[in-house]
């Protein structure tokens, strides 16, 4: 069975231009999206009393969130147009009306996200430069990793490769790591939190290993369960197929993009927070929106652990206790020091917000301070919990993780108008550009067109694997996993690859890595001489 023709291809993609009215449709929610983006920071301010000086910051901010939001934007045509391309190849939904609809559940997707992988992601940044994130290098760092993630995204798709973003934006964050470290006179490797790196590569790595077994182990076992012959054939000219085969299409492709929106699109968010914080932090660097009683009870939590702390390790503090944790969460090595440091940070934080008796009354000469001290301590507790630091009994540990549990209920916050906003960018993004990937899954991955059984299965795998690792708070890429699950059903249905087009992918996902590491610890030393 031959490749489509590029007659049949056009069909299948749908040749007509987009009409002026989608155009209009277009062009009004992306002035409402910026719109409500500038009106939702406006009231925040507004109602947390932030007080204008300079408008400079304002114009970075500005910057910085039409970058990032130009990066789920990049991000939605690169990435979901693997979700449409099963059903656009299978006649299932025309072109233009499956890359509508895959947008609307990349937006579903992204609202109803549970944050994890936002702050997975943040993770992996420098310490220092998370504690200053409104300085200039904090700029600088958020600047140089999202552009460079937007320039290689926008080669990748101008080749017409599916890389993935995740790869690009996580190497990107590896390169201003290793690229501050080695302006500061250290050792490269010390710029980057290479657990939790080694944790997000396994992820990436195995992501496409499993799309490409399971989705050919699934295609086998639908041979030998379902009999029905109308399964494993390719469509017929522009006929779609059965209405069961492609009700069953239909929801595999609405499955993947409600997951990708749900795992690809908290990365910009956690990048948008940090943006936030970094330049609003009366308004954005405590979540304002706790209930006073809950923060008398967070006060209290605090007191109890800086207690349980004292009696696992009754040597007095260091008179500098932020160094100590600074130090232990940047190098990993952990001292004498770090667990009455810890208890000291504790206590702190218990008495100051017992002082203001709410978050939302924590002055804003107070506010980053108060929230660095509570993110120093929730990555300690993290760092300590994960290299058995303490050997505290199970009561001690018990109220170690209550505690972490209260920070990061205080710090990783997602305001529902950043969801929104990202949505857009993310939903609109899906609505153009998505050809060239396409064309690529569709036609130039195997040497056979794709049956309804290939696309069902590809999409059925890809569909609960980014699921699991949304649960997981795990980074994972929708086009490898969708793309080595297209290539699983062409070894399995006996058709064979394109071996050009593999060595072509196999290109990108090595190149990915080392190409963004360079490019955004360039422009990150570019950044911080500019700025």
């Amino acid at each position: 069975m031959a490749i489509p023709s590029s007659t049949a291809a056009s069909s299948a993609l749908g040749e007509s231009k987009p009409r002026v009215f989608t155009a209009v449709i277009f062009f009004a929610v992306l002035a409402m999206g910026l719109l409500f983006t500038a009106y939702s920071l406006m009231h925040d301010m507004h109602d947390f009393g932030t007080v204008v000086t300079t408008w400079t910051p304002f114009l970075l901010l500005g910057v910085a969130l039409l970058i990032a939001l130009g990066f789920e934007f990049v991000n939605g045509f690169h990435d979901t147009a693997n979700a449409v391309a099963t059903v656009i190849y299978t006649n299932s939904l025309p072109a233009h009306f499956a890359v509508v609809w895959s947008g609307c559940f990349n937006f579903l997707g992204v609202l109803l996200s549970s944050g994890a992988v936002a702050f997975g992601i943040i993770a992996l940044l420098p310490v220092e430069l998370i504690l200053q994130v409104g300085s200039s290098a904090g700029f600088a760092m958020i600047f140089a990793l999202l552009i460079a993630a937007i320039l290689w995204n926008l080669g990748t798709w101008w080749l017409g490769l599916p890389a993935s973003s995740s790869h690009t934006l996580i190497g990107s964050i590896i390169g201003v790591g290793v690229a501050n470290a080695l302006m500061h006179g250290r050792d490269g490797t010390s710029g980057v939190d290479w657990s939790q790196a080694t944790k997000i590569g396994y992820a990436l790595l195995v992501s496409p290993l499993v799309g490409f077994f399971f989705a050919a182990l699934l295609l086998l076992a639908l041979r030998l369960l379902v009999k029905n012959r109308e399964l494993y054939k390719a469509p017929k000219g522009n006929s779609p197929p059965p209405w069961w085969i492609r009700g069953l299409l239909i929801l595999t492709c609405t499955g993947v993009s409600f997951a990708h929106g749900s795992n690809d699109g908290q990365k910009g968010m956690g990048l948008i927070m940090l943006i936030l914080v970094g330049t609003l932090p009366m308004a954005y660097a405590l979540n304002r929106t706790m209930p006073a009683d809950q923060a008398l009870q967070f006060a209290a939590v605090a007191e109890v652990t800086q207690q349980a702390l004292v009696r696992s390790s009754p040597q007095p503090a260091p008179a500098d206790p932020r160094h100590t944790l600074s130090e232990y969460v940047r190098t990993k090595q952990a001292t004498p020091d770090v667990v009455p440091s810890l208890a000291a940070l504790a206590g702190n934080i218990g008495t100051e917000v017992k002082a203001y008796g709410s978050l939302a009354k924590v002055p804003a000469e107070a506010m980053g301070n108060v929230r660095n001290d509570m993110y120093l301590s929730s990555e300690t507790i993290r760092l300590m919990d994960k290299d058995k630091v303490g050997n505290f009994d199970a009561d001690t540990q018990g109220k170690v993780q209550l505690f972490k549990q209260q920070i990061d209920g205080a710090t990783r916050f997602i305001p529902l108008w950043v969801k929104i906003v990202v949505a857009i960018a993310l939903g609109l993004g899906t609505m153009v550009g998505w050809k060239r990937i396409v064309v690529t899954v569709g036609e130039k991955i195997g040497k056979t067109h794709m049956t309804y059984a290939q696309g069902a299965s590809a999409e059925m795998v890809a569909m609960l694997t980014i699921g699991a690792a949304d649960m997981y708070g795990l980074p994972v890429s929708t086009t490898h996993v969708l793309s080595s699950g297209v290539a699983g059903t062409m070894v399995a249905n006996g058709g064979g690859l394109q071996m050009r087009t593999i060595r072509n992918l196999m290109m990108a996902w090595v190149l990915t890595l080392p190409a963004a590491i360079l490019l955004s610890g360039s422009l990150y030393w570019l950044f911080t001489k500019i700025f």
